[in-house]
């Protein structure tokens, strides 16, 4: 039903990542990496590539393919029902591009940018560490000049391809007594100039992405490795948060969706009382409720990628759409898996893994809530804009002239 909001372009790559998901990834790969036997999906980039399917939305003069947010976000969904590592992984080039395209030079974008395209570089995002969290600013690591290169000292935790990535984009405080919004600046880390990993974490769900903690000890990268302004990684990580969060719930949705429909495939066959179970009103009437609160959270995250594509403001809507499509995708999952009953809690069916999967994205790219903390923000300063628009509805009330009554104090 949603086809009707693309484009012919964007109806075509949703359908080559549609071919992909079905036809290119052995499921074997996907048992692996949740069991860790893989520890990182090696191979993986170079197969994506190979498809065509990175660098939707960024410029085809490195690489991209010059679409749009809408056309990405279709893409991810296909991409997400592969789960949430191999969409994380998927996304990356489209997180850490976004940093390039943006603010990158081109010696950068020929060096990092269309390399990842290729699938020939492994990109990771060096954000979160061990003290901060969400508290982004509050960031520990540093970075101080000597000469012509910049020296790093630190930790970063919660790395995704903290094993396997080939570069890192790592924030770091390069003006410790600045505000905190002029603190920070960002560089291009690659593996072999010293990181190291110190620690691989045991994850719950989101396992084989090979999530862990890492460090720099002296470690020394060139000045011409700085992204953007010095002391200007706020902006950076602003416009970070797009693709960050539009990649979520993206991804999320489409691990949703593939659980909701094993679910109703398990409905139609499994008979209990001498009838398919989705004869019984307690499993169609969930599967309903599922169904539409997918069509919903869809809808929210379609209309955030035309709202970035059209360059309006963004924020709030982006916020809503990370926390919406997370939450339901939540909702969703818990729902396949109570219609499935007992046997979708075993490892017969991959409902289980899904919902491992799902829990973390209502955590990773900003909490749900920060996501409200935002939202709230964002309607706040709107609403002084837009009342003297709208009709003033406070004075259709029967006694709105009760002033006496209007105490605020």
């Amino acid at each position: 039903m949603f086809d009707v909001l693309l484009n012919s372009d964007e109806l075509e790559i949703q359908a080559r990542a549609r071919e992909f998901v079905k036809n290119e990834i052995d499921p074997q790969f996907l048992r692996d990496l949740d069991q860790e036997i893989l520890t990182f999906p090696y191979g993986y980039h170079e197969k994506v590539a190979r498809a065509g399917l990175f660098g939707v939305r960024f410029p085809v003069q490195w690489g991209g393919q010059g679409l749009s947010w809408t056309a990405e976000v279709g893409v991810l969904e296909e991409i997400g029902r592969l789960g949430i590592v191999l969409g994380c992984q998927y996304s990356m080039p489209s997180i850490v591009g976004q940093a390039l395209v943006k603010f990158g030079n081109d010696d950068q974008r020929e060096r990092f940018l269309r390399p990842i395209l290729r699938g020939e570089l492994v990109s990771a995002e060096a954000l979160t560490e061990p003290r901060g969290g969400s508290d982004f600013f509050g960031a520990t690591t540093i970075a101080r000049r000597d000469g012509d290169q910049w020296v790093l000292s630190g930790a970063k935790r919660f790395i995704v391809g903290a094993e396997g990535a080939d570069f890192f984009l790592v924030y770091a405080k390069t003006a410790p007594d600045n505000a905190a919004h002029e603190s920070l600046s960002v560089f291009l880390v690659e593996r072999d100039r010293g990181v190291k990993v110190e620690h691989i974490f045991g994850l719950m769900g989101a396992r084989g992405g090979g999530t862990g903690r890492i460090s720099f000890h002296d470690v020394r990268v060139p000045a011409d490795n700085l992204v953007g302004r010095l002391n200007g990684g706020a902006e950076i990580f602003d416009q970070m948060m797009i693709p960050e969060r539009m990649t979520s719930a993206a991804a999320i949705l489409g691990g949703a969706q593939a659980a909701i429909d094993v679910a109703a495939e398990y409905s139609m066959k499994r008979k209990a009382f001498g009838q398919p179970i989705r004869r019984f009103q307690a499993v169609s009437h969930r599967l309903a409720d599922s169904i539409t609160k997918l069509d919903a959270a869809r809808g929210l995250l379609w209309a955030a990628a035309r709202t970035v594509d059209a360059g309006l403001p963004h924020r709030r809507v982006v916020s809503e759409a990370k926390k919406f499509c997370t939450e339901t995708a939540w909702d969703v999952v818990n729902d396949a898996m109570q219609i499935m009953g007992g046997i979708g809690y075993t490892d017969v069916y991959p409902i289980e893994r899904i919902l491992r999967d799902t829990r973390l994205s209502m955590i990773w790219t900003g909490t749900s809530e920060i996501m409200s903390n935002l939202i709230q923000h964002e309607y706040y300063h709107e609403l002084g804009k837009v009342k003297p628009m709208r009709r003033d509805v406070e004075a259709d009330a029967l006694h709105a002239e009760a002033e006496a009554e209007k105490v605020f104090e």
